[in-house]
């Protein structure tokens, strides 16, 4: 609504709240008459009481029509409001957007000139209210315009600014069916609803606004590609219950030279329209940077300078990957953001730990973002998240976890549509023991964007089962050992020996730790699973391109090394040593249905 009037510029955050404390004061105001009677001020004491409630109700309405009806309702014997109308001016009219109480079409024809003598273009002009107690004063005031009200029935008149954005942009009148007199607080009430009328009409605009960006944006979210021949994508989103089509999560995939695909998935801080505002621009940045062929880690330090020069003070993460169709090998950068999922083909679910820096636009001079390579087999899937998908109904970040990897486990790895249904069904919707008021309320306080990558089978023979872990460990990545173990101890999650992992567990520390220490080579990792579940054998290979070969010693009470080989030939089943073109590979095996562990000397068999 354009500007009509004089105004001022306000900050605007707690002026409901200011309103609020305007329409208590009233109560306060209104007080009882010296001899007990019910007099006009103990009516309207109980009117401002109303409209504290009504007040709060105008903050949610989404249409100036159902502000009117709740103005309506206000209505009793000591505020007998018949009719409203709302008026809004252009360049050369002021003219009715919308009314409630007046005969069809009556309020739609109503166009005055803003040079007409009619009360509502005086407010306009002016900026002060006007009263009309009675027909004969409207008559008296405003003549030549007096016939455009005489049919309407009504006894009294009032013409009140409407501000809006700090700015008087319209006019709000209330006509009542019996004379009134603009005493004992009626005046003051009156211009308190007009006030919370004016605040109304701005946040629907707001709305209006709000949801026609989200829309848009959460409409081309939704056009994300396929995937490309030998790679499978599917996606989802669910938008956040603040009242948007979508927040500041987002996912898309990007066309690449050499028949390649680009996945990227982002979630910017804040779950309102700025943090939404703030995605469209990130998401269209980073395509660009993508498409120009630039590699992962160069396409986040390039989207990390573009969000902080933007000085909107917010921060983004965001994982963006660049897939080999042909080779199944995946670069991977992040930033800040959730690990990966791995759903190896037997639906065994691994938290694929990847290198990562700080999230994007914190300006700190960092902008580090390591590329990870991870090699998909086929009908093995890769999952990307935001972390509403993890934490929705209150859960941390480890407790989701185990939630999102329970439902993505089941099924068949050729449905990637019915995993992505049944991973935000087990998050979204309730258990279907419980009533439908124990529906998780805190699903709805962060988006949730989801993306599922598959390698498609190359033939109908191709391997449907399995399990193998494939990682790389490089010199720099010390840290990276305790990620290496919790991926290992993921793979034997339903291993039948317990005992077993934890033995497991030691020989691949030591073997990979070997590496770092003795070598300047980096550790490659392979470890498979075959065979029937409860007769399965464990197969771990370490390779690196040293060619220093190891030798079993006998290390004394107190050193710090030379346990290695002495470990693998009392704890594994079998293991050695094969020399490669390029270095070396330990290997060793456990069988699930092996020989038990042995006792400690003096404790029972």
């Amino acid at each position: 609504m354009p500007q009509v009037g004089g105004g001022r510029e306000d900050g605007r955050a707690e002026e409901y709240d200011a309103e609020m404390r305007q329409v208590e004061a009233l109560n306060r105001l209104a007080g009882p008459a010296a001899d007990g009677s019910a007099t006009v001020s103990e009516r309207m004491r109980h009117s401002a009481a109303d409209l504290l409630v009504t007040g709060h109700a105008l903050a949610r309405v989404d249409s100036l029509g159902e502000a009117l009806v709740l103005v309506s309702q206000l209505a009793d014997e000591s505020l007998p409001l018949s009719s409203q109308a709302v008026f809004r001016a252009d360049r050369e009219d002021l003219y009715c957007v919308g009314h409630l109480g007046l005969r069809d079409g009556e309020g739609d024809a109503v166009r005055l000139p803003l040079d007409a003598d009619h009360p509502a273009v005086r407010v306009a002009r002016t900026g002060r209210s006007v009263f009309l107690s009675a027909p004969q004063d409207y008559r008296a005031r405003f003549g030549s315009t007096w016939p455009l009200s005489e049919q309407d029935g009504s006894a009294a008149w009032a013409f009140l600014p409407l501000t809006t954005y700090g700015q008087l942009t319209g006019v709000w009148m209330a006509a009542f069916g019996a004379p009134v007199r603009m005493t004992d607080g009626l005046g003051t009430f009156l211009v308190t609803v007009a006030h919370l009328l004016g605040l109304s009409i701005e946040q629907t605009y707001n709305g209006q606004a709000d949801r026609a960006l989200s829309q848009s944006l959460r409409s081309s979210m939704g056009r994300i590609g396929p995937g490309v021949d030998g790679l499978t994508v599917a996606a989802r989103y669910v938008p956040t219950g603040g009242g948007l089509m979508v927040g500041g999560d987002w996912f898309d995939s990007i066309a690449l030279p050499g028949g390649r695909l680009g996945l990227v998935i982002g979630d910017v801080q804040g779950h309102d329209v700025q943090a939404a505002g703030l995605m469209s621009q990130l998401r269209t940045a980073i395509h660009a940077y993508a498409a120009e062929g630039h590699g992962p880690d160069a396409v986040l330090v390039r989207a990390s300078r573009f969000l902080a020069s933007l000085n909107e003070g917010r921060f983004a993460t965001c994982i963006y990957l660049e897939a080999d169709p042909a080779t199944g090998v995946l670069r991977i950068a992040r930033a800040g953001h959730p690990h990966p999922v791995l759903r190896l083909p037997d639906g065994t679910c691994l938290l694929k730990h990847v290198r990562g820096g700080l999230p994007l636009g914190l300006d700190l001079e960092e902008d580090n973002y390591p590329v990870s390579v991870v090699t998909l087999r086929e009908n093995e899937i890769l999952m990307l998240c935001t972390d509403g998908l993890i934490e929705a109904g209150g859960h941390d970040m480890y407790s989701g976890w185990l939630r999102v990897r329970g439902a993505l486990t089941p099924g068949s790895a050729e449905d990637l549509d019915g995993l992505a249904d049944r991973l935000l069904g087990a998050v979204v919707a309730p258990p279907s023991s419980s009533p439908a008021d124990e529906r998780p309320a805190a699903f709805t306080e962060d988006d949730i964007a989801l993306l599922l990558l598959r390698r498609d089978p190359s033939g109908v023979h191709a391997n449907r089962s399995g399990r193998q872990l494939r990682l790389t460990l490089e010199q720099d990545q010390a840290q990276g050992l305790s990620d290496a173990r919790i991926e290992f101890q993921g793979l034997l999650h339903d291993w039948a020996r317990p005992e077993q992992v934890d033995t497991a567990l030691l020989l691949v520390s030591e073997l990979l730790g070997n590496v770092l220490i003795h070598t300047e080579h980096a550790a490659e990792l392979r470890a498979e699973i075959s065979g029937a579940r409860g007769r399965r054998r464990l197969r771990v290979e370490v390779t690196d391109h040293s060619d220093e070969v190891p030798h079993r010693r006998a290390p004394g009470e107190m050193s710090s090394s030379g346990r290695g080989l002495v470990l693998l030939d009392l704890l594994a089943h079998q293991w050695n040593i094969r020399p490669e073109p390029e270095g070396k590979t330990v290997w060793f095996e456990v069988d699930e249905d092996g020989p038990e562990e042995p006792t400690e000397p003096g404790q029972p068999d």
